[in-house]
C-alpha cells in the first residue's frame, strides 16, 4: 500500500488525469467528445442518467441524454438546430437566426448556461481561465487533496479514481453521487436532418434555442442555488401605485390603481423574480414536459390560452399586457405563463365553532406543487386594490396575475385543489375565477353563484369560507357539473362528516388530516391549525401553506426554500386590514411572526 501523500508533493498524475477536462472547460480544446454515466438526485431520489456531448467546432455540437424514462438528443449546426425525442418518434427542427443573447452557440456557452444564481459559477470562472495544475495548486491551499495508490481525495467527500489506467477516463464520487467521465475523439458529424424513422416537425429556431438555453440556465440555478437565491438581499422599493417590502424574509407587494397601473407597478417591483418565474415555468419545466410527452409544451399552453381567453375579463387582460410591457416581454409570454396554475394540486380545510378554541373560523390551504422547478424563488404575497373593486390579499408568485390562495377584506377566503381533466379548457381559468371571487364577492353565496354560473375548466376542488358568518363550503367542479359539500356532511371521497369541519385532500394525506382533526377537535387555534398542515398532510413538494383567519383579516404564510417544504418553514403573520390603511402605504408593516 502506498502511503497517502499531499498533492503538492506529487501533483503530476492527477494533473494529467484532469487536463483533458480543463482543456474542454477552458475552451482550449475545440473538438472533443465527453461521455458521462452518473447517479444524481432528481426529485429527492437517486436516478441513473447517461450523457454524451460532442463538439465539432464553434457552431456545431451533439448532446444526447438517456434515462430509464426518457431520451433526448440535441443536434446543432450553423444553420439549423434539432431536438429529437426518440421515445416519442419525433424530432423538432428549426432553421435560421437565433436570439442575440439566449442561444446554443458552443463558443462560451458555459458562461451563458451558468449564471450568478448557480453556486458553481465562481468556480467555473476560475477553471475557464486556468489549467489543471494551477487550479489544483490553488485549491490545495483551502482543501486537503491526498493521493492513495491511484486514487485521490479532495476534501472530505470527493474521490477521483482512474478507470482501466486510461488517462482520459475517471470515476468521481461525491457522497452518494457517482459519475464516470470519458474524453474521446469526436465521431463523424451527421446532418441535422438525419433522423431515420422519426417524424420531423418544423419549429421556430429562435424559440427552440431560447427555450433550451434559458431552461438549462434556470435548471442549474434550481439544482445548485447560490446565496443570491438561498439568502437573497432585500431591496425595499416604492414606485407609482406599488410598494415592495420584506416581512421576516418574505416579499410583500402592495399594489393599487387601475389594472394598467397595477400591472406596470408589478413588473417594476418584481423584474428579476418575474424573469425567474418565466424561466422556471415556460423554459425549464416546459422543456422537461416536452421531453416527457413528446409535445412542444409552449404550443400546448398557447392552444389552451386561445380557448381560455374568451372567458378572461377584459381588465385582467389589460393588467397582464401592462405587466408584460413593464417587464419588456411579449404579451404572449405572460399570457402563456398565467395558464400554468391549471396544473396545481393541493389540500385544504375549514374549522370553526365547536372545532376551535374560540369559535372562530380557521381556513387552511396547502399548495403541493413542484418545488423542483424553483417557484419558491418567486414567492410573493400581494395586497391588491383595483379601482372600484374589493381589495384582497393574494398569496402567489411574481408574474402571476391570477390567484390560487387568497382572502379579501370582506372576510372571504379561497383555496383550491387540482384534479383530473387536463385539456378541458373551454371555460374560465381556475385562477381567473379565484381572482374574480376575491375582487367581486362579499358573501359565500355570491362565490357559489360565480362558480355555478361560470363556464369551468378541468376538474377542481375548492374550500371557500366566510369569516363574517362562520360558513364554509367544499366544492367539486368539472366543466359539466358542480357539487357543494357542507361542513359535517359525509362524502364517498372524503369519509364521514366531522362536526363544524370541512376537510379536502386525498389518499393517506386525507387519512392523516381526518385523524388529526378528530383527535384534537375543539382544541384548534391559529398555532394548532398551522400544525394541521405539517407533514405528511403536506407533501415533500409543498410550495406554500396559508392559514386564513378571515373574521380578523389575519393570514399566515409559509413558503418553501431550496431545502425544505413550506410545512417545515416558519409562518409569517399578515394583517390585511392594516395593510389597506392609507398610512400603511408609507410606513413599515406591523406584521410579525406568530
Amino acid at each position: 500500500m502506498v502511503p497517502a501523500t499531499s498533492i503538492a508533493a506529487s501533483p503530476d498524475s492527477l494533473t494529467q488525469r484532469l487536463d483533458p477536462l480543463f482543456a474542454i472547460l477552458s475552451g482550449r480544446e475545440t473538438q472533443f467528445s465527453v461521455s458521462v454515466e452518473g447517479q444524481i438526485p432528481i426529485d429527492g431520489k437517486t436516478q441513473s442518467i447517461q450523457l454524451q456531448l460532442t463538439r465539432y467546432n464553434d457552431q456545431s455540437f451533439d448532446l444526447t441524454a438517456h434515462h430509464p424514462e426518457y431520451a433526448v438528443s440535441i443536434r446543432r449546426r450553423p444553420d439549423a438546430t434539432a431536438l429529437a425525442l426518440p421515445k416519442h418518434g419525433v424530432v423538432y427542427i428549426g432553421r435560421g437566426e437565433v436570439d442575440a443573447d439566449d442561444h446554443l452557440v458552443p463558443k462560451a456557452i458555459v458562461s451563458r448556461l451558468v449564471g450568478s444564481g448557480c453556486k458553481i459559477a465562481p468556480y467555473l470562472a476560475v477553471v475557464s481561465n486556468s489549467d489543471a495544475k494551477s487550479t489544483l495548486s490553488l485549491l490545495s491551499n483551502f482543501i486537503e487533496i491526498k493521493q492513495t495508490d491511484n486514487s485521490w481525495t479532495i476534501g472530505d467527500d470527493v474521490r477521483i479514481d482512474p478507470i482501466d489506467n486510461d488517462l482520459t477516463a475517471l470515476r468521481i464520487t461525491a457522497g452518494e453521487n457517482q459519475a464516470m467521465i470519458r474524453v474521446e475523439e469526436p465521431a463523424e458529424m451527421l446532418s441535422v436532418d438525419a433522423w431515420p424513422e422519426m417524424r420531423a416537425e418544423t419549429i421556430d429556431r429562435k424559440q427552440l434555442e431560447l427555450h433550451l438555453a434559458r431552461g438549462g440556465r434556470r435548471a442549474m440555478e434550481v439544482l445548485l442555488p447560490s446565496r443570491e437565491l438561498t439568502s437573497p438581499a432585500e431591496h425595499p422599493q416604492n414606485v407609482d401605485h406599488g410598494q415592495l417590502r420584506y416581512v421576516d424574509g418574505q416579499r410583500l407587494v402592495v399594489l393599487s390603481g387601475t389594472p394598467e397601473q397595477i400591472g406596470r407597478a408589478h413588473g417594476q417591483l418584481l423584474r428579476d423574480e418575474s424573469q425567474r418565474c418565466i424561466d422556471s415555468v415556460l423554459y425549464a419545466f416546459g422543456t422537461v414536459q416536452t421531453v416527457l410527452t413528446g409535445r412542444w409544451f409552449r404550443d400546448d399552453l398557447e392552444k389552451a390560452y386561445v380557448r381560455l381567453k374568451p372567458h378572461i375579463p377584459a381588465d385582467h387582460l389589460t393588467e397582464t399586457r401592462a405587466l408584460a410591457q413593464s417587464l419588456g416581454q411579449d404579451p404572449e409570454v405572460l399570457e402563456a405563463l398565467n395558464v400554468f396554475p391549471e396544473l396545481f394540486h393541493c389540500s385544504g380545510f375549514a374549522l370553526f365553532d365547536s372545532a376551535t378554541t374560540d369559535g372562530k373560523l380557521y381556513h387552511g390551504r396547502v399548495l403541493d406543487y413542484m418545488t423542483t422547478i424553483g417557484l419558491q424563488d418567486c414567492a410573493t404575497t400581494f395586497v391588491v386594490s383595483v379601482d372600484g373593486k374589493i381589495p384582497f390579499a393574494n398569496v402567489g408568485y411574481a408574474a402571476f396575475t391570477g390567484s390560487v390562495s387568497g382572502m379579501n377584506n370582506q372576510s372571504i377566503s379561497l383555496g383550491e385543489m387540482g384534479g383530473k381533466g387536463e385539456g378541458q379548457w373551454d371555460g374560465a381559468p381556475m385562477a381567473t375565477l379565484m381572482r374574480r371571487a376575491l375582487e367581486e364577492c362579499s358573501t359565500l353565496q355570491q362565490v357559489e353563484k360565480l362558480w355555478t354560473d361560470s363556464p369551468r375548466t378541468c376538474e377542481y376542488y375548492y374550500v371557500f369560507a366566510d369569516g363574517k358568518t362562520n360558513e364554509a363550503v367544499g366544492v367539486a367542479a368539472t366543466p359539466e357539473s358542480i357539487e357543494f359539500i357542507r361542513p359535517g356532511e359525509g362524502h364517498p371521497l372524503l369519509g364521514e362528516g366531522i362536526a363544524d369541519s370541512l376537510l379536502l385532500s386525498a389518499g393517506g394525506r386525507l387519512d392523516t388530516l381526518r385523524s388529526r382533526v378528530q383527535q384534537n377537535h375543539g382544541q384548534f387555534d391559529a398555532e394548532k391549525s398551522m400544525w394541521l398542515m405539517s407533514r405528511p398532510v403536506a407533501m415533500s413538494s409543498n410550495l406554500h401553506n396559508v392559514l386564513f383567519v378571515p373574521a380578523d383579516g389575519i393570514f399566515y404564510v409559509a413558503n418553501a426554500d431550496h431545502k425544505h417544504p413550506a410545512a417545515e418553514r416558519p409562518y409569517v403573520r399578515f394583517n390585511l386590514n392594516e395593510l389597506l390603511t392609507p398610512a400603511a402605504a408609507n410606513q413599515p408593516s406591523t406584521v410579525a411572526a406568530p
